[in-house]
């Protein structure tokens, strides 16, 4: 370009731009929404990151579908993620606060962290699957205006694949070590 000029983009694209942005803002402000809620729930630094890891992890597993089914970030996408924060939030406060009542009932940490993930493991399961086989026509693009919500579809499933063995697997594992050094 020649010097002094610029270029300088408007109307849809420009708007888009800005909404992107805005669910970017979104998205962090329910993060701390989320490490928020785990800090007055549990009161306890440790716990509510490696709580806000697993999410964050939701995330990246959203952004992989994504990025694998050469999808955009879109509305749609973002409205999933955003919803992958809270689903893997909600998730994890409950695997917590059965533990917190195990170990009030046994005084033993290993066997308070396995039995708070063998009964939460059901529960866990069935949002993930259920919500898996609801969106997977939708992100197969089955049916009239499936592509409108593909993205959300495909956003949310990734989050599932990815966020759930992180709860179910790698959070017990990450949980037993802090509750094992703060004995």
């Amino acid at each position: 370009m020649p010097k002094g000029y610029s270029i300088d983009y408007g109307g849809a694209y420009a708007e888009q731009q800005q909404s992107f942005q805005e669910l970017l803002m979104v998205l962090i402000m329910a993060s701390l929404f989320v490490f928020g809620v785990f800090m007055f729930l549990f009161k306890e630094w440790m716990i509510s990151f490696v709580l806000l890891f697993v999410s964050v992890m939701g995330i990246c597993g959203s952004i992989i579908f994504l990025y694998f089914f050469n999808i955009p970030l879109n509305v749609s996408s973002y409205t999933g993620i955003i919803m992958i924060v809270g689903i893997l939030a909600e998730n994890a406060i409950f695997t917590v606060a059965q533990y917190r009542y195990n170990i009030q009932q046994s005084n033993n940490v290993d066997q308070s962290v396995k039995h708070a993930i063998a009964i939460r493991i059901r529960p866990n399961l069935m949002t993930a699957i259920g919500a898996i086989l609801a969106l997977m026509p939708l992100a197969l693009g089955i049916g009239l205006g499936a592509q409108m919500q593909q993205p959300l579809a495909v956003a949310v499933i990734g989050g599932f694949v990815v966020g759930l063995p992180m709860l179910l697997l790698v959070f017990p594992s990450l949980f037993r070590l802090i509750m094992m050094k703060s004995k």
